[in-house]
């Protein structure tokens, strides 16, 4: 999946979570309700865990919840935790400025906070 993809695809299943925030959701639950493939979500969800955005548990009651809350989650971190090394170069005398400008894009973007987003969605 590209880039855009997985940053899209996280995003919406952040905001499937915000909507119910203390709720387990299961990867084919969500993948179900966007109409994606399971195993994509399940990606989403370690790549979301690991930015410490969820929280996940195993077994028959188990999936995914929110760990922070919709109004603390920047869409500029959500961007960085699902989109890799996307403005990296192999150039070291511009690895430096790239990295730089990255996390001025990153800063921008976390104006837009998955609340907001939410509240976007909720509108249509």
């Amino acid at each position: 999946m590209a880039m855009n993809g997985r940053f899209d695809l996280g995003l919406r299943v952040l905001a499937l979570l915000a909507a119910e925030p203390e709720a387990m959701h299961t990867s084919q639950a969500i993948a179900d309700e966007l109409n994606e493939s399971a195993v994509m979500v399940r990606r989403v969800f370690l790549q979301l865990h690991d930015a410490g955005f969820i929280v996940q548990r195993k077994g028959p009651s188990g999936g995914a919840k929110l760990k922070v809350a919709a109004k603390e989650i920047g869409i500029g971190d959500v961007f960085a935790a699902t989109a890799g090394d996307w403005l990296g170069v192999e150039d070291k005398a511009l690895a430096s400025q790239m990295k730089k400008t990255a996390s001025h894009a990153v800063a921008a973007m976390n104006e837009t906070t998955l609340a907001q987003v939410v509240k976007r969605l909720k509108k249509g």
